[in-house]
């Protein structure tokens, strides 16, 4: 009898609420908002045709190390507050989300 690997375990997607700041000065990623906590990302771009919430979640991939694809939204496309999705999260995303939420 031959034996077989185990099976791999399949990724969970994780999803958690962001808070986007549009018209800041600078893009920047990290501090915690509101009562459940929601990540802070500040962009650059106004908020117009989307053009805010494109951009905060390429800074949030970015911030993440990941990809851009990594990152979806999933409610919020006109609200300042937002809940993403990542996909396919690697072994230490808790660690790197709690670094950005301080």
């Amino acid at each position: 009898m031959v034996a077989q690997p185990p099976a791999a375990r399949a990724p969970v997607p994780v999803r958690f609420p962001i808070r986007v700041r549009p018209g800041a000065a600078r893009t920047k990623v990290g501090g915690s908002y509101g009562d459940a906590g929601a990540l802070v990302v500040a962009v650059t771009e106004r908020a117009v045709d989307g053009k805010a919430t494109a951009a905060a979640l390429v800074a949030l991939a970015r911030a993440l190390g990941l990809g851009r694809g990594a990152v979806t939204l999933v409610s919020g496309a006109v609200s300042r507050d937002k809940v993403v999705r990542v996909a396919d999260p690697p072994e230490d995303f808790a660690a790197r989300l709690q670094a950005l939420l301080g």
